[in-house]
């Protein structure tokens, strides 16, 4: 019966294209709780590896709650910013400031005018945020500044499109150098990335970390982000290794001024009344002026060249996932359940561990994309897998079954030969046995009689092949064909063979002496043994087969077992099986030709001694 189902090879590549198929969806179609579960893998590698090691190059400058009791509430006056910002960059020796504050509206003019001239000259970076809301009435606050006129039409621009603000006043409209410090958190709440680019009408406008970079150094590049304009924050250093000093301290000169020479120093508040407070991947919550902090540094990073520039690493996650999901599929096919498990589990770790390090890069791909197809393979594969075996085993042991003893059986299940069925070349010692005369024992039988002698005789043959864990090849009519060796190996196997044809004589002598009961005529037996190379196992077509052994030893036992009608022994041993034997005795009982051939064998048999012990 031709099966309609696939060929067991056939499902294998189905399978692991559609593990890879899964694999591609959940790297280009990320849906939103694959997104969750890649963010939270990055946040716990995040936490793990970030680097504690003091950050060098720039200082946070905190208007924190100290301040505000030392030197006044909020809001200060612009003349005690300007202080602040002149305090900074003239004796402290600042590299370049940041404020992270914005200035809607105006207030006291001298102020206004100090900071308006330290905006235009000084390496002063101003902020001002862009709303990503989608309101029916925008936010328009305050006068924007900076920005690079583009040309590109919309549709080709990959920064974010906005169309509320909220910016410095018209007096600090002239400032060289403006950053955004609006934001957009994750679904999670958590702030992964910022705006590397927004666009406003005509103009794109950079983050407070690149305006403050720029600001030193023009030609300094920033990346611009992904395809929506969003850059990953590298968070690469635990909070605890940003230098953080009180605002109160640099308005009293009270700080060292070595912590703050020649570093950037961004400006921001901590207080619960005054700063924004955002979750990141290594706090639950922080001051908003810590994540322009780790941008900053990851910014640095970039230009000093100790990082790369984000990139999607999907050439590489393509190229993993073929190959491990092609491996995997190819070793779920060959080992049992429990090795399986350990292939995938020893790809998910090592997956994890390029993946890490690609993160580590600045890798954009999904950590999870080739887990949810070894995932697939667990769930499908190996059962499925397991199934083939179990359907291997059960016809393994159906077919054993009609050839082998129990015992034989029993060891083949306990040694898990689930190949043997597969032809090989093995040494054997083939038995073969026949009625002489079969057609003249039965021609004055009864049908009835006749078949009663078949199954007897049979059976008296049958017997003695299975008790020395022989294999059953065949019947042939009136006799059969046995063979020692395969599927289990055995050593002596040739003086098994030979004690079962001792035994066989045994058994057909009693047969005869209840024949003779009956008053029917004696049988003689015909047994030809002949060691040498076969072919073993399942061998026919796909409309019949059997578990069968096909080679010249069978032929030689063959020529045997007939040659025994011209001889005075019913035991034929050939000279290779008789070369194998040690427990039994023979004789040389001289040479037979080969048919069609000029080729003479010797032939022993066993000593007459013990074959008439055994025939008594």
């Amino acid at each position: 019966m031709t099966s309609h189902f696939l060929p067991p090879k056939a499902i294998r590549v189905v399978v692991a294209l559609i593990a890879f198929a899964i694999m591609v969806l959940a790297e280009w179609h990320r849906p939103e709780f694959i997104i969750r579960i890649d963010e939270g893998l990055r946040d716990t590698f995040l936490r793990s590896v970030a680097d504690r090691r003091p950050e060098v190059r720039l200082v946070v400058v905190d208007i924190n709650e100290v301040a505000l009791k030392d030197i006044g509430p909020w809001p200060w006056s612009r003349q005690r910013i300007a202080d602040l910002t002149e305090l900074l960059i003239g004796p402290y020796g600042a590299r370049a400031v940041g404020l992270d504050i914005v200035f809607p509206a105006k207030a006291d003019p001298e102020g206004d005018a100090r900071m308006a001239s330290l905006a235009t000259h000084a390496p002063l970076a101003l902020a001002q945020i862009f709303d990503y809301e989608q309101r029916e009435v925008p936010i328009q606050d305050g006068t924007l500044a900076g920005g690079v006129k583009t040309q590109k039409p919309i549709e080709d621009y990959g920064g974010l499109t906005v169309r509320g603000y909220i910016a410095n006043h018209a007096g600090l409209s002239d400032a060289r150098c403006v950053g955004n410090i609006g934001y957009q958190p994750d679904a999670d709440g958590i702030l992964r990335k910022i705006p590397a680019l927004t666009r406003y009408q005509d103009r794109t406008y950079t983050s407070l970390a690149s305006a403050l970079l720029t600001c030193v150094n023009p030609h300094i590049l920033t990346p611009a982000g992904n395809t929506r304009g969003l850059w990953r924050v590298p968070y690469s250093r635990a909070m605890s290794s940003y230098t953080v000093i009180s605002a109160s301290d640099i308005l009293r000169e009270t700080a060292p001024r070595e912590m703050i020479q020649g570093r950037y120093v961004l400006v921001g508040s901590s207080s619960l009344g005054l700063g924004d407070r955002v979750s990141t991947p290594l706090t639950a919550l922080s001051a908003g002026v810590m994540v322009h902090a780790a941008s900053l540094s990851g910014l640095l990073d970039l230009a000093e060249g100790s990082t790369q520039a984000p990139w999607s690493g999907r050439e590489w996650l393509l190229l993993w996932g073929m190959l491990s999901v092609a491996g995997a599929v190819l070793c779920i096919a060959k080992l049992p359940a429990w090795g399986s498990s350990l292939v995938l589990i020893g790809l998910v770790m090592a997956w994890l561990a390029q993946a890490f390090l690609g993160v580590a890069r600045q890798a954009e791909w999904s950590v999870t994309a080739p887990l949810w197809a070894y995932f697939f393979l667990l769930v499908v594969a190996v059962p499925y897998e397991w199934w083939q075996t179990q359907r291997r085993g059960r016809r393994l042991l159906a077919t054993f079954s009609h050839y082998v003893a129990q015992p034989v059986l029993d060891e083949i299940v306990r040694l898990d030969l689930q190949h043997s069925l597969k032809p090989a070349l093995c040494n054997i010692t083939v038995l073969i046995a026949d009625m002489e005369g079969y057609t003249r024992a039965t021609s004055l039988l009864s049908l009835e009689d006749a078949a009663t002698l078949t199954k007897d005789f049979l059976a008296s043959l049958t017997r003695p092949v299975l008790a020395w864990r022989g294999t059953l090849d065949k019947y042939t009519g009136d006799g059969l064909v046995a063979f020692w060796g395969a599927p289990l190996f055995c050593s002596d196997h040739a003086d098994r063979a030979v004690s079962a044809a001792l035994d066989i004589l045994a058994e057909v002598e009693i047969l005869n002496m209840q024949r003779q009961h009956g008053g029917f005529a004696p049988l003689r037996v015909r047994i030809g043994v002949e060691t040498g190379l076969a072919l073993v196992g399942d061998l026919g077509t796909p409309f019949r087969s059997t578990y069968t052994a096909v080679g010249d030893c069978i032929n030689f036992a063959s020529r045997l077992e007939a040659a025994a009608r011209d001889l005075p022994t019913q035991l034929v041993i050939g000279a290779a099986a008789n070369s194998q034997l040690t427990q039994h005795q023979t004789i040389s009982i001289g040479n037979i030709a080969l048919r069609g051939t000029q080729t003479a064998l010797q032939i022993f048999t066993i000593k007459p001694k013990l074959l008439d012990e055994t025939d008594g």
